[in-house]
């Protein structure tokens, strides 16, 4: 089957709509399908064609961003070309452009996939708030163009201001998750790196540093954490410096950071085995994010791979993935006090949160998430 993704950004960009994208993608292709991914050329320096790991990726030149989001005057045909020449679409939204992709779908018979990610929430501005409405309203048309929805659980998708309205066409699929497993040899050499010697609490962060993941909370909670373990560290894995739309949030976290740069360290992103080697340095992992941005949380089920609790906030979606697994504590969203004194349970008593690693490996398997996108797309050809 050729099979047609479609989303607005995509490797190397790093979010979780993106990486969940590649996993899918690849799983796709590892099942002996043709698989083409239509995105945006963000970096004028990445090639409009080219092949990762046996996936076509096709990038759109950007006329203009609108906060996160981008203008691609010439989408409509390159959209209409690969529509035609493919068997099936999976479209990720949010995405501005889903509306029209949808309708040639339509038009052309090709059974449509809609896999909704996120209730996007921009940063405060006019423009943010026009955007907001534009992409909401193309979101809206292409539920309504599509053969089936896919949502990751129940719990966000009742929640959703988009998915509340279109239950009766939402399928649930749980998101592709994997790790690779790591000898222990590894998982020391890189904790001497970063000079962890196994007895000071470290606290893993992994994700953009964005106004939806909330870690202001995270920082307001520390001088908790450190009264009672004072050398405790901080570690964040993931995009600082040139995250899309996000210069004013870093900014106004600066003079904080500054003042913990001895307890919070960023690592940058980092490649699959220095991530499973990170989770396994840390105690817990924090998820403390805000609005429904967030919707689950795949770094949770990561970190659970590598035997590491989370303690995330009780937003729709997100508070499932501890349910899952049992390896971690829910907390109420921007509540510092109540984050701190998750951290500290789960420090205390690690083994309470832990759970075997087979089980929710396979539960998350890529090749699952691919088979259930398979039946979906054999049931609407």
């Amino acid at each position: 089957m050729r099979i047609l993704a479609a989303l607005t950004y995509y490797r190397p960009h790093v979010s979780g709509l993106t990486i969940y994208v590649e996993r899918l993608a690849r799983a796709l292709v590892r099942r002996g399908h043709v698989v083409t991914v239509l995105t945006a050329q963000y970096d004028r320096t990445l090639p409009r064609y080219e092949q990762i790991h046996g996936v076509h990726v096709v990038r759109v030149p950007v006329f203009a961003r609108i906060s996160k989001g981008v203008l691609m005057p010439t989408i409509g045909i390159v959209a209409g070309k690969l529509v035609a020449s493919h068997d099936a679409l999976s479209l990720h939204l949010p995405q501005l452009d889903a509306s029209g992709i949808a309708l040639r779908g339509r038009l052309l018979r090709k059974p449509t996939v809609l896999t909704y990610h996120s209730d996007l929430t921009l940063p405060a501005s006019l423009l943010s708030a026009v955007a907001n409405r534009v992409v909401d309203l193309s979101n809206q048309v292409a539920a309504r163009l599509c053969d089936v929805i896919c949502a990751y659980t129940d719990d966000f998708a009742r929640h959703s201001r988009l998915l509340a309205g279109h239950l009766s066409k939402v399928r649930y699929i749980l998101p592709p998750v994997e790790m690779p497993t790591v000898e222990s040899t590894g998982v020391s050499a890189w904790a001497a790196r970063y000079g962890l010697d196994g007895a000071t609490p470290v606290v893993g962060v992994a994700g953009r540093l964005a106004a939806e993941k909330g870690i202001e909370f995270l920082l307001e909670a520390l001088p908790t954490l450190l009264e009672v373990h004072p050398r405790l560290r901080v570690l964040h894995a993931g995009p600082v410096e040139d995250v899309i739309g996000e210069k004013r949030y870093r900014r106004s976290l600066r003079s904080v950071l500054d003042h913990f740069a001895d307890r919070y360290t960023f690592l940058g992103v980092l490649e699959p085995e220095d991530m499973a080697h990170f989770f396994s340095n840390c105690d817990v992992h924090v998820l403390p994010s805000v609005n429904s941005t967030e919707t689950f949380g795949l770094v949770q089920i990561e970190a659970a791979l590598c035997g590491t609790p989370t303690v995330a906030s009780a937003l729709p979606g997100v508070r499932v993935a501890t349910q899952l697994t049992g390896m971690g504590m829910t907390v109420p969203p921007r509540n510092a006090d109540a984050l701190a004194a998750a951290i500290l349970r789960v420090l205390a008593d690690p083994g309470q949160f832990q759970r075997p690693r087979e089980p929710i490996a396979a539960r998350f398997s890529p090749e699952l998430t691919a088979a259930r996108y398979e039946d979906l797309f054999d049931e609407f050809m």
